[in-house]
């Protein structure tokens, strides 16, 4: 899991930050220190509260108890958010039925469940209820508190079941109960709670205290399981907005074929198109197209998943949209021939210099809070001329992107770094069906490079010295090329881009080869360009050169981002949310790193990756876009090569090293990338390994652990259901194991 860890290395772990001038770390007295601390050492104005508590492991305990022989008063303050965007409704304090549930005192019911069975019985014992009154409702937090009398034979008190009088939802942060000998009790909710008038079951809200499955105390087991059972669900039915169900379905809700049959898509996940399953919504299926899922205008995604209000104000998929809206067609009126593009480089040059004329917003400052990284000025004149910042590299050199040297160091330290690769067969060939593909040779010969790399050395002595590098789009685009080529207005090709090490350790570009296959009576079409100062010659290698730029762009948005860290994230964080329970010390763990994953994932199954949608507007592969993420899915990914080192190792990037700092040689030693990712990579495994051998001092507790055996087994088998035979999955027998993973 360390490698969707490291994208999300500003969440870890799930911290509470209020300013405050000092820090205060709670419940990490035994664990190693994070990396992170690095970061809080020189920024000592915040106050950090962690939600991990260890203190089984170090002697201390987090679960207040009754010591007198007399009932203990302990009084339950109950901290619930206030958000005031539209999104939210307010927690639902509008109605004036709630209010009067206030005024009675009758807001939320809460009950204390006591940790231990009862001696005598072998039975839970009676839980011990309380209604909470409201106290104080500031501007952004409501608190409620209620008094209970806990006798010394109840016990530790291990969770607390809630119950919402509400008619709406309320956002609950925390229950803290007050007056116990050994100090306050913790729980730290952040979650939505549901009002009992959309569904009966109370909510259940443990400790912060984490136990494996074995450790559990006897009076918990059973809720553990109930929470588990009610998040699992029953498969059926549609699913509301409330609810907190996780399940698992195919992407089978891109396509609209009920609206027309230009959008119809076909269903991601399956033999004919493998893929990742994403979260169960449950909606209907389309009239033309059983197998799809009707769309409709929000898609459903478990409750707590959602966007906190911050996060949904500045990320939101429908303002993305009407940004587009409003964008696009002025480009094309101002800028763009819509069969051409941009008709000139002048014209690229204005959008930076003389501005673009938009139609006024409704809201002022409208374009730079949705675009704050391209937009630099937006006037106030009645014309609204907006102006988009100028890229870093442009400013210093305005045809830098015409350059050998820029395009060579964008395959290392651009927007895509994970594609370039050692070249170790010689001569390259395609891997694709030559009866129906063409001739699998490569026209980049021997005789070719070593002209271009002007006598230096032989190919052999580079591909011995590991001095030949490419980018090899070839195989997984070319069966894509005669149906994108029939879509108006775009084209494709197979492509490769063969660079070589020179001896200050930069990359050359040596030669690119485009291909297209047969077609009818037509026979396969393959050409190769090569750096040229011949008038024709170098505007083609330009084209060549901007066409692989495409393909980089393109594989990256919709495999390395969209496919290996969103779609194939979403699994784990089901599975957790099916198999793991919210005390479990390995969910604790993972849950920061799940944070907005799906709703992002909803939003871009509802506007972006659809059919019609944002990235088949603007990517070559236009409607196939999809389809060529699941053929990446098929052909590349892999779970035991998704980690960074086996990543590197894999492409011929790096080599194990044990005397080299992070036990890798790289290939390429000025490589951004890697340099900066094995830093984080080996700082998070640091800690994670810790962390893990401190719930795991036995190797055989990991393969005792019903929870963790059930969430990894459901990963592989459910979701990522068409690879679940594949024999490189790893088995969870270790501590080791489950760290590297």
């Amino acid at each position: 899991m360390l490698n969707s860890q490291l994208q999300s290395l500003n969440s870890y772990p799930s911290f509470f930050l209020s300013p405050k001038p000092s820090i205060l770390f709670h419940g990490f007295s035994s664990l190693p220190v994070h990396p992170c601390q690095h970061f809080l050492k020189r920024n000592t104005n915040f106050c950090i509260r962690a939600n991990y508590n260890v203190g089984a492991k170090t002697g201390s305990s987090s679960m207040a108890t009754s010591i007198d022989q007399n009932p203990v008063t302990v009084k339950a303050v109950v901290t619930v958010k206030v958000t005031t965007g539209e999104f939210f409704s307010n927690l639902g304090l509008t109605k004036p039925v709630d209010d009067f549930t206030d005024l009675f005192g009758k807001t939320l019911l809460l009950e204390l469940i006591s940790a231990e069975l009862d001696h005598n019985t072998g039975l839970e014992r009676e839980t011990i209820k309380a209604y909470a009154h409201r106290v104080s409702h500031k501007s952004d937090e409501v608190k409620y508190e209620s008094s209970f009398a806990v006798p010394a034979s109840f016990g530790k008190v291990g969770a607390i079941l809630l119950e919402n009088e509400h008619h709406k939802e309320m956002y609950l942060n925390n229950i803290v109960l007050e007056g116990f000998p050994n100090g306050p009790l913790q729980f730290t909710c952040n979650s939505w709670v549901h009002s009992k008038y959309d569904n009966p079951h109370k909510r259940i809200f443990f400790t912060n205290k984490s136990f494996l499955p074995s450790d559990t105390p006897s009076g918990l087991k059973r809720l553990r399981e109930l929470e588990l059972e009610n998040l699992r669900g029953t498969g059926e039915g549609k699913r509301k907005t409330f609810e907190r169900i996780y399940d698992y379905d195919t992407y089978n809700d891109l396509g609209d074929p009920d609206k027309s049959s230009e959008l119809a898509r076909p269903v991601l996940g399956g033999k004919d198109h493998p893929f990742p399953r994403r979260c169960r919504t449950g909606r209907p299926r389309c009239k033309k197209d059983p197998l799809s899922e009707q769309r409709s205008s929000s898609v459903y995604v478990p409750r707590d998943e959602a966007f906190s209000e911050v996060k949904q104000l500045t990320f939101s998929a429908k303002t993305l949209k009407s940004v587009m809206h409003a964008l696009l067609p002025q480009l094309e009126i101002s800028l763009l021939d819509p069969h051409l593009g941009f008709p000139h480089f002048t014209a690229i040059d204005s959008l930076f210099c003389e501005g673009l004329t938009l139609p006024m917003p409704t809201n002022a400052g409208f374009f730079q809070s949705i675009l704050p990284r391209l937009v630099k000025a937006v006037t106030d004149t009645e014309e609204n001329l907006l102006l988009f910042e100028t890229p870093e590299f442009i400013e210093r050199d305005k045809f830098a992107w015409f350059r050998d040297e820029e395009f060579s160091r964008q395959t290392l330290a651009g927007l895509n770094p994970y594609s370039i690769q050692l070249v170790t067969d010689w001569p390259m060939k395609s891997k694709l069906d030559p009866k129906i593909y063409g001739p699998p040779e490569s026209l980049i010969t021997t005789e070719l490079v070593e002209r271009e790399i002007r006598g230096i050395m032989t190919v052999n002595e580079a591909l011995k010295s590991k001095r030949l590098f490419v980018l090899d789009y070839h195989d997984l685009l070319l069966p894509y090329v005669n149906k994108v080529r029939e879509v108006e207005g775009t084209t494709l090709y197979g492509s490769r881009a063969l660079f070589f090490l020179t001896k200050d350790g930069t990359l050359r570009p040596v030669a690119i080869e485009l291909t297209r296959p047969p077609t009818g009576d037509k026979p396969q079409w393959k050409q190769v360009f090569t750096p040229t100062w011949d008038a024709t010659g170098c505007w083609l290698w330009r084209l060549a050169k901007a066409h692989v730029c495409a393909h980089d762009v393109g594989y990256h948005q919709l495999v390395i981002h969209w496919l290996r860290t969103h779609c194939c994230t979403e699994p784990y964080i089901i599975a957790a949310n099916r198999q793991l329970s919210a005390m479990h010390p390995i969910y604790r763990l993972l849950h920061p790193h799940f944070r907005y994953t799906m709703e992002i994932n909803a939003l871009a199954r509802e506007s972006l990756i659809n059919a019609g949608g944002i990235i088949e507007s603007a990517f070559s592969p236009a409607k196939y876009s999809n389809e060529l993420s699941s053929a990446a899915y098929n052909q590349l990914w892999r779970f035991d090569m998704e980690a960074l080192p086996a990543d590197l190792i894999r492409r011929g990037m790096a080599v194990e090293d044990p005397t080299a700092e992070h036990g890798l040689r790289l290939t390429i030693e000025d490589y951004p990338f890697a340099n900066d990712g094995l830093i984080l990579w080996d700082a998070m495994k640091q800690w994670v390994s810790d962390y893990v051998n401190h719930y795991y001092p036995e190797p055989s507790l990991v393969q005792s652990d019903g929870e963790l055996q059930a969430w990894w087994t459901e990963v592989r088998t459910k979701g990522h259901a068409d690879k679940k035979d594949e024999p490189w999955w790893p088995v969870l027998e270790t501590p080791e194991n489950l760290f590297i993973f």
